[in-house]
């Protein structure tokens, strides 16, 4: 039961803060769409695509083979090993990172003039490259804290560069928003990179004092390098082929949206629209599944090397239900109140409608996410790989042929089709390898039963209300009411427990 309460005390600590982060984050996204407006969060977005791809180069897989090879070596005893395992990573981080790097910078030119066909994302490229090194050695002394369950010293580090990003970039936009839009978004990324260079320096001085506490007299395992790449290569292929397929997709879209018809601007910000503005609120939530996937790893890599076959189902068990509970809660919360959010929000009748039509994908896009982390843990990144060089393939492909017959609906339908896929794959690959069952009816029906009664209680209670101008604060009680009732009908109906309760309470006292 300590480790049960020490993996959920460290599951709340990333996700308080995760979502801490991107609360924070969707108010500097509200910040830039008011600057820029769509068109020009748009043209952000193209620059974040191409440096997205250069980060996931730079790290290529390293944060998961960290956490690996040092829980392993912490788990035979061996604080050498672990010191070693961390050397060896900050090496191939520095490596990947330079690459990655000189690349960015050598290629920025016509990356933006001949790939995105837009010269003014040039100078931001420029400035993006030269925070690739520290973040691909931030990436390994992240998976170091993952592995030795000290959750809060990486947290911390992730506060502090978001508060210098944010504050860098709000004072550079006051200098060259003037300018136009490719200053702006000069100002924005060079905040980014100007927080990712501290950040580093920052995580290394808390890991310095950290790793003085890794006890074990065992000697270091040989083979570290070999073991660091059978572990990292194939997750990076992997990361490689998502993150190629989401650059690749979102360079094509915007020129496959004007040969639908319309213009480059009207391309640019229908694109800044879906990706830029409605993808980020609908993920926000997710916070608390991502610190769930981070800190899967080192306990199913555990329990895998013990072959813990029990201790495994228990995990993925617990794991879904709170899951799918919370998928279903926030898909159908998005789903009644969509309008109002994209309202109070952005105060867009579009994204409303945007934040509507994606809702229910809600479901499938949380269970990937956590499904993934499971799959890490249990060894099985070479699966992960080949599922998301199929979904790259399937994603180019449908985008060729959709977005130009169907305009913005296509693009909609190439994600729907490219999350169902990848998340179908995923799941079942995990229910093979270890033999778990679903259980439909309490997992999937009795939540989608309590969402539908608590927002249908709540608009009914509405209904009877005189009319009145709906505000943010009605809009947060409406909701908090609706999560509420939603929350009482799961405990009604035993998807709750008192079992699960007390637990929770066992770990906010300590």
């Amino acid at each position: 039961m300590r480790k049960g309460k020490k993996f959920i005390l460290n599951t709340i600590i990333l996700s308080m803060t995760s979502l801490f982060m991107r609360t924070v984050g969707v108010s500097f996204n509200v910040y830039i769409s008011n600057k820029l407006g769509a068109s020009g969060v748009g043209l952000f977005q193209l620059v974040m695509s191409v440096y997205t791809f250069a980060v996931t180069l730079a790290s290529s897989g390293i944060n998961l083979a960290t956490t690996r090879l040092v829980t392993e070596e912490l788990a035979k005893g061996s604080a050498s090993g672990a010191r070693l395992a961390v050397r060896r990573c900050l090496s191939y981080s520095l490596f990947f990172g330079s690459i990655a790097a000189g690349g960015l910078f050598l290629f920025a030119k016509p990356i933006g003039e001949i790939i995105l066909s837009d010269a003014r994302t040039v100078k931001s490229l420029y400035a993006l490259s030269v925070s690739l090194i520290p973040i691909a050695l931030s990436a390994t002394l992240t998976g170091y804290f993952t592995a030795v369950r000290r959750v809060i010293k990486s947290a911390s580090a992730q506060i502090f560069e978001q508060f210098i990003r944010i504050s860098v970039a709000v004072m550079g936009l006051s200098i060259l928003a003037p300018k136009g839009i490719e200053y702006a978004c000069l100002a924005i990324v060079a905040g980014g990179s100007i927080a990712e260079i501290l950040s580093f320096f920052y995580e290394f001085i808390l890991y310095k004092a950290d790793i003085k506490k890794c006890k074990g007299k065992m000697p270091a395992a040989k083979g570290m390098l070999k073991r660091l790449i059978s572990i990292a290569m194939p997750v990076a292929i992997s990361s490689y082929a998502r993150s190629a397929h989401t650059t690749t997709e979102h360079i094509l879209v915007p020129p496959k949206l004007r040969e639908y018809g319309y213009s480059k601007e009207t391309a640019l910000a229908k694109y800044g629209v879906v990706h830029g503005m409605v993808l980020p609120v609908l993920l926000f939530p997710s916070a608390f599944l991502t610190s769930f996937s981070l800190l899967l790893v080192p306990e199913l890599a555990e329990c895998n090397a013990h072959k813990n076959m029990r201790r495994i189902h228990y995990i993925i068990s617990r794991v879904l239900h709170v899951t799918l509970i919370f998928a279903i809660g926030v898909s159908g919360i998005f789903f009644a109140f969509s309008n109002e959010l994209g309202m109070a929000i952005y105060k867009s009748q579009e994204t409303g409608m945007y934040l509507k039509i994606f809702s229910p994908l809600i479901i499938v896009m949380y269970l990937d996410s956590v499904v993934d982390g499971m799959l890490k843990g249990l060894n099985q990144q070479l699966s992960s790989m080949q599922y998301n060089v199929i979904d790259s393939l399937v994603s180019v492909i449908m985008v060729c042929l959709l977005i130009p017959k169907y305009g913005i609906g296509g693009f909609v339908a190439v994600i729907f089709i490219c999350e169902l896929l990848n998340g179908f794959l995923s799941l079942n690959r995990l229910i093979k390898v270890t033999d778990f069952k679903i259980e439909y009816y309490n997992r999937i029906v009795k939540p989608v039963f309590a969402i539908i009664t608590s927002v249908a209680t709540v608009k009914l209670i509405m209904f009877f209300v005189p009319y009145t101008e709906i505000t943010t604060l009605s809009l947060v009680c409406q909701i908090s009411g609706a999560v509420l009732i939603y929350l009482l009908v799961l405990f009604i109906m035993s998807c709750i427990t008192g079992e699960d309760i007390e637990l929770l309470r066992s770990v906010l006292k300590k």
